[in-house]
């Protein structure tokens, strides 16, 4: 089985450029995108249509409820199960999308966590209804590494607040005990360079696009289904349609206010790649599958 992974920020083309490599070099496809991996949640997600996932087998799409809990073991345990299927059926492997957090993780590893009973679970989320006291617990047993974290990071304060609860040491001590191995060793890394000016027209497209196949429908029916209580309900494209509903904003505004998000976003995950990546190959889109094509 040979893989490679193409990266770049959201509505750069990449589920496109994965998709003709997909079909041309016998592969199938682990997508890497935090909202994706809900089931339900299809348009704000911009999630490949029913018939492509038909013709192209993919991993990490509709893979859980939305209430449903996530989070990065998630992908490691799909990427295991990706490369199983592949080798089986004789397939190669692309790994795409925009959240490069999830391939650093393989790329990195993660620590592995302690056993958490659900009472455990039940007992963080009531913990965290007072989220500047969560924070200070653990500032007091762990204040140089959960400095590090944001008072208001939610998703960062509930994990260590779990791996405190369920291990009783310190998360930096823990992390120390437990060190991260790698998942995957060796990866040809493609990133799809695009400036910031067609980005923002490509994120205007697709943004209207949305609309147009029914993107305020489909948050109405997550939230009466879902409440508005899930991690993923707090996405963008979803948390602007949320406010629309409250009467916040008008439509226009509400359509303005994700493209203007989205675009931040997009800004936030070329600066995280450039980070945290050192290896890739930087090309335009219309370079990528030529290049990457050399490694399938």
């Amino acid at each position: 089985m040979k893989q490679i992974a193409i990266i770049g920020p959201t509505a750069s083309g990449k589920s496109d450029v994965a998709l003709e490599l997909a079909r041309n070099h016998n592969a199938f496809i682990l997508s890497i995108d935090s909202l994706s991996i809900y089931k339900e949640i299809d348009i704000a997600s911009a999630k490949p249509a029913p018939e492509t996932l038909l013709h192209v087998k993919h991993f990490g799409i509709n893979e859980l409820f939305p209430h449903e809990h996530f989070d990065v073991t998630n992908i490691i345990d799909y990427y295991r199960h990706a490369c199983r299927e592949a080798t089986q059926h004789a397939k190669n492997l692309i790994i795409v999308g925009g959240t490069s957090f999830y391939l650093k993780s393989l790329l990195s590893g993660i620590s592995p966590l302690p056993e958490m009973s659900d009472a455990l679970k039940l007992h963080v989320k009531t913990l965290l209804q007072d989220l500047p006291r969560a924070y200070e617990e653990l500032l007091a047993v762990d204040a140089e590494y959960i400095q590090r974290i944001s008072p208001v990071d939610r998703y960062r304060i509930e994990k260590m607040l779990l791996i405190y609860k369920a291990s009783n040491m310190a998360p930096s001590q823990w992390f120390k005990e437990h060190p991260a191995k790698p998942v995957i060793a060796d990866l040809p890394l493609f990133e799809i360079e695009v400036s910031r000016e067609v980005l923002r027209e490509r994120i205007v497209k697709r943004t209207h696009q949305m609309i147009a196949q029914g993107l305020i429908d489909e948050v109405a029916r997550l939230e009466q289904q879902y409440t508005r209580e899930p991690h993923a309900m707090k996405a963008i494209g979803i948390s602007e349609v949320l406010a629309f509903f409250d009467g916040h904003c008008s439509k226009e505004t509400m359509i303005e206010n994700i493209i203007t998000h989205t675009a931040q976003l997009a800004k936030r995950q070329q600066t995280f790649n450039r980070s945290q990546f050192k290896h890739q190959t930087l090309l335009p889109l219309k370079d990528i599958a030529a290049a990457a094509e050399k490694y399938m």
